[in-house]
């Protein structure tokens, strides 16, 4: 479906969503949604999952959903699929995109419709359902959250985390404990991510020039993230392979680590426009007033165990109630699918199918 909501720049714009819809029959007052937000995938509109076959993991989830009565709406997000660059990252918007999408579909069905809604969402869904909890508080029909890996603290990630833990990995990898090329991954995709935070950032500061905040060596591969204008760049594999083969190209006969690799500034998080992005696009700063269910695997090298734990920490005690489940051994996008019963049973419990 297509819908109107509010972008970045406080005006209306058209967003895309899918809508699926139970075989079982409607119950007599209505469909409850689930509002599946769902992982990176780039942010030009050939990226947006409404243009792809569906992901497996969501297709596992949604089976599950549908299975026990509840219509599934998956917003592509503002600017993904539709004209505009999408502001990745970027709370407020995806969880915009996700209540009106809910808005749009009431409106639609009427009367086939309960009122209640809960959101789900892994890595920048996570986020996003996290967002969406924060700006539906106050919503009677919204009944919850279930973020999985939930993106957050980046800037901390990258600077802080990333550097010791790419060095470790490498070790790991010269005595046999990791595949080769697992360090490499690993800054591939975090590089990826910052690409498309700094592009995205464009939607609301057209003149942001993102390149300032990268060093040299990866200021040929950060445009890629963007293409032409920002409707055209890479998709998340395309990305990550570009930077895997530009560090290949960087260590290769250098006797240099892959950490080595002069990605993001040493000074990035004091540029004031990525200050205040980290700032207002942090999750879980806010106690949430409705029941959350987070879901990390310990073996996550995108979003670290401790970064959710800590956000989870946060969110109890500013008094949120939160059902965490840390999932031995599970990498970034396996926990999800490893907890998918104990997900269902979350949203079962607090908001029945009828």
């Amino acid at each position: 479906m297509t819908y109107k909501m509010p972008n970045v720049r406080d005006q209306k714009t058209e967003a895309t969503a899918m809508v699926f819809y139970p075989s079982a029959p409607r119950p007599v007052d209505g469909w409850r949604v689930v509002v599946w937000e769902h992982g990176t995938v780039g942010i030009a509109d050939h990226c947006a999952p409404s243009r792809n076959s569906l992901n497996p993991r969501f297709k596992a989830m949604a089976e599950s959903l549908l299975a026990a009565g509840y219509v599934i709406v998956a917003p592509d997000y503002e600017g993904l699929g539709t004209p505009g660059i999408h502001p990745y990252l970027h709370l407020e918007s995806a969880a915009q995109s996700a209540i009106y999408s809910v808005r749009a579909l009431k409106e639609d069905l009427g009367a086939h419709m309960h009122g209640a809604w809960m959101s789900v969402g892994q890595s920048q869904g996570g986020h996003a359902s996290l967002g969406t909890a924060e700006f539906a508080n106050q919503d009677a029909n919204y009944k919850g959250a279930v973020a999985a890996a939930p993106a957050s603290s980046l800037g901390y990630i990258i600077a802080e985390v990333a550097p010791a833990a790419i060095h470790d990995l490498e070790l790991a990898e010269s005595v046999g404990l990791y595949p080769v090329g697992t360090a490499r991954n690993v800054y591939a995709e975090l590089m990826a991510y910052a690409a498309y935070v700094a592009v995205g950032i464009k939607a609301y500061e057209p003149d942001f020039n993102y390149l300032s905040i990268f060093q040299p060596e990866s200021q040929d591969i950060v445009p890629e993230a963007e293409g032409n204008n920002g409707e055209n760049g890479q998709c998340l594999d395309e990305l990550m392979q570009s930077f895997r083969e530009d560090i290949d190209a960087f260590t290769e006969n250098s006797g240099l680590a892959v950490a080595d690799y002069p990605g993001l500034t040493a000074n990035f998080q004091d540029n004031a426009t990525i200050k205040q992005f980290l700032a207002l696009n942090q999750p879980a700063t806010k106690k949430l007033d409705k029941p959350i269910m987070v879901i990390q695997g310990e073996a996550d090298t995108a979003v670290p165990a401790a970064v959710t734990t800590a956000l989870v920490d946060n969110l109890r005690e500013m008094g949120t109630t939160v059902e965490y489940e840390l999932v031995p051994g599970a990498s970034h996008t396996q926990a999800i699918v490893q907890r998918n019963a104990e997900l269902v049973r979350f949203i079962q419990t607090r908001m029945p199918a009828q």
